[in-house]
């Protein structure tokens, strides 16, 4: 399970009254370089809050299909279809810690070459309506960099001021997945 319906809920609720998803703005010169250099021509942003500034931000050179997904967000919360590049930009420190190693099988199963990931480890200014505070996950990047390291090659890692990292992740060679995620190798 990806999210529960409770925190699914919540989730809505913050994405109508709050200006989620802005970190994207910041990272969009990196992915474009990224969508630019590697000629990406199918990216999935996943966790595009309900205004899609990644798609906004970006700047590219050639013909590239935008696919936003985010399971708070009634119009974005079908189920996305495997990308090139999956772009996952401060999100999973929202994921449920129940949930998070189905979020990142997910995102494994999305990534058909390439993806850009950034976690914010520290709190965030925003809170639950139950009071918790909106990153339910902070922890250090040695306690996220394993579980990426499970499911993808590493290719870059780096330090995004006194809270934060992205990394560069490509897919494994050699894991296939039937229709329903099942894994056949």
């Amino acid at each position: 399970m990806l999210i529960s319906e409770g925190y699914r809920a919540q989730q809505q609720k913050l994405h109508e009254v709050g200006n989620y998803g802005v970190a994207s703005i910041q990272y969009a010169p990196i992915v474009s370089q990224m969508v630019n250099n590697l000629e990406i021509t199918h990216l999935l942003d996943y966790g595009s809050g309900s205004r899609c500034n990644l798609g906004k931000s970006l700047k590219v050179k050639h013909k590239l299909t935008y696919q936003a997904y985010d399971p708070g967000v009634p119009k974005f919360a079908s189920p996305p279809f495997p990308a090139q590049m999956v772009a996952c930009i401060d999100v999973l420190e929202h994921v449920e810690a129940d949930h998070l190693d189905d979020v990142l099988d997910h995102l494994q199963s999305l990534v058909e070459a390439v993806g850009f990931f950034s976690v914010h480890t520290g709190p965030a200014v925003k809170t639950l309506d139950d009071g918790r505070n909106a990153h339910l996950i902070q922890a250090p990047p040695e306690w996220w960099l394993p579980k990426f390291m499970e499911r993808f090659d590493l290719h870059s890692f780096q330090v995004t001021g006194e809270h934060g990292f992205y990394v560069v992740v490509y897919a494994k060679p050699g894991v296939i997945e039937d229709s329903s995620g099942e894994r056949l190798s």
